[in-house]
């Protein structure tokens, strides 16, 4: 996969860009504040229909055309897609040429009096639907905030699961769309029964309804991310073992439905222990699932949520039997992050025949010479990568030699020569 052309208007600082872009390496040099990360960010909506910075989609228009009477935010993208037969891909987005164009509008104010946004998605010029869209384009995205998914909370861990599996699996941003509604429904009826007085045979009938609904679309993101940290664990160790010269990374899945009975007289795993249930059936999946769901009943009514589930999950990462999130260094955080990012680029390539578009921002930054030489010489390797820098000496000159340098200075592309 490799885009080939982008078009910015009104994004961010961007007024307006149009810019063919190379196949390889293209490193984006210049000072803080001149767009380098705002271009890295509209690729990667392309790809995520949503961003990896703003806490509200209108932060994302450029604040100059608010005083236009209709304000509109354009990213259209042409790209091209090999042909991969008999691999996990968008039915829209066959092998060949393609454009994707999103569009933000402002339409009056919300009830809160904020500023009220229409997204429309166009992918080969019809409108589609953000789920339709999803995995038409991908791109993988390295950040240095990305360490949170290490260090942070348990919702950045699983926000992160999403985003890489609805690149390459069709029917995995579905199944989160229907999570998220039927819990939705579930808790309202939960704090329906906590309020009033209800016979257990009339709340095991009602909630039995939901918790069938919400068992199958469950059952479904469990397996998927079951099979996905096993796979990711295989190629991102070994990423993470190159780079560090021999330690050892591992990813470890925790569902707060587990549908693997734990060895008996034994009440958790060691972080260490092997992956269990990656090759479960998913009818088993659902079923054990909603039967727990029925045993929970009256603690759920009493706490009036949900208390077990996929929104629930955690991912954990170790390295030499130690919890990063924890007890890891900065070196080691960061660089597990790249290995991980390294592995997606893997991973989407085995699922989708695609190899997706790599975006790092600031990526050398805090790392030794041998880990930075060792990951220049994979990144050769790319297919198409993005690259922000505010000091060119950081690479080789090698690396140069085969990178196209664009300087980036008050949202204007000047090629180095």
């Amino acid at each position: 996969m490799r885009l080939t052309h982008l078009s910015l208007s009104n994004f961010r600082n961007f007024s307006r860009l149009d810019k063919d872009l190379p196949g390889g390496p293209i490193l984006l040099v210049g000072g803080n504040a001149q767009g380098k990360t705002s271009l890295l960010e509209a690729v990667y909506y392309l790809a995520a229909l949503e961003s990896f910075h703003a806490t509200q989609e209108r932060q994302l228009i450029n604040f100059l055309a608010w005083n236009e009477p209709i304000p509109v935010a354009r990213i259209v993208a042409d790209f091209e897609r090999e042909d991969a037969p008999g691999k996990s891909v968008n039915p829209l987005a066959g092998p060949g040429f393609h454009r994707l164009e999103i569009r933000l509008y402002r339409e009056g104010e919300d009830v809160n009096g904020g500023a009220r946004l229409r997204k429309d998605i166009l992918f080969d010029e019809t409108k589609r639907k953000a789920h339709e869209v999803l995995g038409a384009f991908n791109a993988v995205l390295f950040l240095p905030q990305m360490t949170r998914v290490i260090e942070g909370s348990p919702e950045d861990r699983r926000r992160y699961l999403n985003l890489s599996l609805s690149q390459a699996l069709p029917q995995y941003a579905p199944a989160i769309s229907e999570y998220s509604r039927v819990m939705t429904q579930r808790n309202a009826l939960l704090k329906q029964f906590a309020e009033k007085r209800t016979s257990a045979s009339q709340v095991d009938q009602e909630l039995s309804f939901w918790d069938e609904k919400l068992a199958a679309a469950g059952a479904a993101i469990i397996q998927a991310r079951l099979q996905f940290v096993q796979e990711l664990e295989r190629m991102a160790a070994r990423i993470y073992r190159d780079l560090t010269r021999g330690e050892v990374l591992r990813l470890v899945y925790q569902p707060s439905y587990d549908p693997t009975p734990l060895p008996e007289g034994q009440k958790m795993l060691r972080l260490d222990a092997p992956l269990r249930g990656n090759r479960i059936s998913l009818d088993t999946i659902r079923q054990g699932f909603q039967e727990c769901l029925l045993r929970l009943h009256s603690e759920e009514i009493f706490r009036g949520v949900t208390t077990v589930g996929p929104h629930r999950d955690e991912l954990r990462f170790v390295s030499d039997g130690h919890d990063l999130g924890l007890f890891g260094s900065r070196g080691q955080v960061r660089t597990a992050i790249l290995a991980l990012k390294l592995a997606e680029i893997e991973w989407i390539k085995d699922k989708t025949g695609q190899r997706p578009v790599l975006l790092l921002d600031e990526v050398l930054a805090e790392l030794d010479a041998n880990r930075r030489a060792d990951l220049l010489d994979r990144l050769v390797q790319s297919e198409q990568t993005l690259m922000t820098t505010t000091d060119l000496e950081q690479f080789s000159p090698e690396f140069i030699k085969q990178a196209r340098v664009w300087h980036v200075q008050h949202e204007q592309i000047t090629e180095q020569g």
